[in-house]
């Protein structure tokens, strides 16, 4: 389990440093717009692409402290074992969709992007490096997935 405290705690001054960068790129928007009065050309975009990254990092990041909303209702009615075997499903369909959409799908994405050369508008970047955030994700729940299973059967 060490080698999760370790992802979770990089994972989490990631997610730290994305938001102070977006804080600060947000506040020079404000500046430059209101008081200098020419507004930046490229905050509008680095934001939205910092958004993008902190909302799908942060969703790993909240799946491996398993802190996701969830409504357990109906688990409570249940035996433990069944609540058991239910989690280990739930668990295993995280990682299909995880696999499916993100690690394979994110993968197709960078790769389209890569191959076509996009660039974002303003600042210039590959839209395939703005993608990659996808199938990191995908790779980061499958992987605390996959460890809350081995951390229920022991």
């Amino acid at each position: 389990m060490a080698f999760r405290n370790t992802i979770d705690s990089i994972l989490g001054k990631v997610l730290v440093a994305i938001m102070g960068i977006m804080v600060i790129n947000v506040l020079w928007q404000v500046f430059t717009r209101f008081i200098i009065g020419t507004p930046s050309s490229f905050t509008d975009e680095l934001s939205r692409y910092l958004m993008v990254w902190l909302g799908i990092l942060g969703a790993a990041y909240v799946s491996g402290k398993n802190m996701h909303v969830a409504i357990d209702v109906l688990p409570q009615r249940f035996s433990e074992s069944i609540q058991k075997r239910l989690h280990l499903f739930v668990y295993a369909l995280i990682i299909a969709f995880a696999f499916a959409a993100m690690v394979v799908g994110g993968f197709r994405l960078v790769y389209i992007t890569y191959v076509l050369e996009q660039r974002s508008p303003s600042l210039q970047i590959p839209l395939a490096a703005v993608y990659a955030v996808i199938p990191l994700s995908g790779i980061l729940i499958i992987f605390y997935k996959i460890s809350d299973i081995i951390k229920s059967k022991s």
